[in-house]
């Protein structure tokens, strides 16, 4: 323990023997995270112990060691801060589609792509630019899930047509919520962590489409000739009152967390409890007035509890490693190596290991990069995830729908297309970002090429 200018440093634990057991623990705890359809745990138990107890061990040994609390002290509060406003950005957003989900509006869309008539390509087409453009608003994992029971519903023996549509999806999915601050949990840290301006994220939609457009033609070329068989009988979805009105509410309310953020100096997590209680205010005039009650504690209670326990305990953990000293290290790889490879290879990290403790890592380490690289990271981290089929929350939603369809080895059959689209986005970044500096940094100010 060193003091500087009056400052407690924390102990560099990554030399002695107590943080290797540290380390021991995150990667005997990630395996068991990743294994979860192996050991049939819910990975959110593995990630929340491992979290909790990394910090437990890390208190005990400073409390018999006689160590110096105070850089202990900063550290939880600053974590239980950063947790809090990815804990309860992601609680909002999540009650907002349960409560669209509700009144029916997923259902109607669903109804509307049913009955389109659509032969196989155009359904491909148009569940891809769904994915792409409905997980920027919503989360990638809750649009792949739509959309994948639309294909499942559309045709369930075709898997000529459904393996490239699944694929495709996923991929449109995770390519949607890279250029959106809070389409996916890696832009939504890296936003919330003031890596970049909200508008700074806009600038990688031409990445983001065009990698996802160049992989989508290239699966369009395995899509069969012909028109699935039309669903017959099915009774007509009338979305219930208030589901457009509740749509308009969420715009409004990630308005606020963009607005909140960029002009107010509020953490995204303010204007969207603001939102919630504009939800909580519309769910209190529908029934009092209308009598119609969209029951919002419902919506709230079908929150998925685990998935934001998971991600306490998987950025704790990611937490006590950087308290510990070892993302430092990983820091210095940015010094050692040129930076846009760092940046590439964390994509494909990825898409091994899950993409948000990867991003958390990188963002602890807080290596000096210019804006350009973090959209880079922030890119890479996003779609990286599409190269296998468990590297996304959105590829191991869909493989959960598409059982025996869209596995491991179905998916890996056509990860060539996903590498040439990845390949593509990186380009796209390049030619933008470096050789031309078309983009604006968090001053507003027209970037130059570096």
């Amino acid at each position: 323990m060193s003091s500087t200018e009056g400052t407690i440093h924390a102990v560099d634990l990554a030399v002695k023997p107590f943080g290797w057991l540290l380390l021991l623990i995150f990667v005997v705890g990630y395996y068991f995270i990743a294994a979860e359809e192996k050991y049939h745990i819910n990975k959110a138990k593995p990630a929340l112990f491992t979290g909790t107890f990394m910090f437990m061990l890390l208190g005990i040994y400073y409390a018999l060691g006689g160590h110096n609390f105070s850089a202990f002290d900063s550290e939880i509060e600053h974590l239980i801060v950063e947790i809090a406003e990815i804990f309860f950005f992601l609680f909002v957003a999540m009650t907002y589609i349960e409560a669209l989900i509700e009144r029916n509006v997923f259902d109607a869309l669903k109804e509307k792509l049913l009955k389109s008539g659509f032969n196989y390509k155009k359904l491909f087409w148009s569940t891809g630019l769904l994915a792409f453009f409905i997980s920027p608003v919503a989360d990638n994992l809750t649009t792949a899930l739509i959309l994948s029971t639309v294909l499942i519903t559309i045709e369930k023996d075709n898997k000529a047509f459904l393996i490239p549509a699944a694929i495709n999806i996923v991929v449109a999915a995770n390519a949607g919520g890279a250029w959106s601050p809070f389409g996916d949990t890696t832009t939504l840290l890296a936003w919330s962590s003031g890596k970049g301006a909200f508008v700074d994220f806009l600038f990688l939609f031409p990445a983001s489409i065009i990698g996802w457009a160049i992989t989508g033609l290239i699966l369009s070329r395995y899509i069969p000739e012909g028109h699935p068989q039309q669903v017959e009988g099915a009774e007509p979805v009338q979305i219930h009152k208030g589901g457009m009105v509740i749509a308009g509410l969420g715009v409004l309310t990630i308005a606020s967390a963009v607005i909140g953020k960029q002009a107010m100096h509020l953490p995204p997590m303010w204007g969207m409890l603001f939102g919630l209680s504009l939800l909580q205010l519309y769910a209190y005039t529908l029934k009092k007035y209308h009598n119609n009650d969209i029951q919002i504690y419902k919506s709230v209670s079908k929150v998925e509890n685990d998935t934001l326990l998971f991600f306490f305990g998987i950025l704790a953990a990611v937490g006590a490693l950087h308290f510990a000293g070892f993302l430092d290290y990983a820091a210095k790889l940015y010094t050692q190596f040129n930076p846009t490879y760092v940046n590439i290879g964390v994509g494909f990290l990825s898409a091994i290991v899950d993409n948000v403790p990867v991003m958390s890592a990188v963002i602890k380490s807080s290596p000096d990069l210019p804006l350009a690289q973090w959209m880079l990271v922030t890119l890479t981290a996003g779609i990286g995830g599409s190269l296998i089929s468990f590297g996304s929350a959105a590829g191991v939603g869909v493989m959960g729908k598409l059982k025996g369809v869209y596995t491991f080895s179905t998916h890996m059959k056509y990860a060539w297309t996903i590498i040439i689209g990845y390949a593509v986005s990186i380009g796209v970044w390049y030619i933008q970002f470096e050789a031309l500096g078309f983009y604006i940094n968090s001053a507003t100010q027209v970037a130059s090429a570096h």
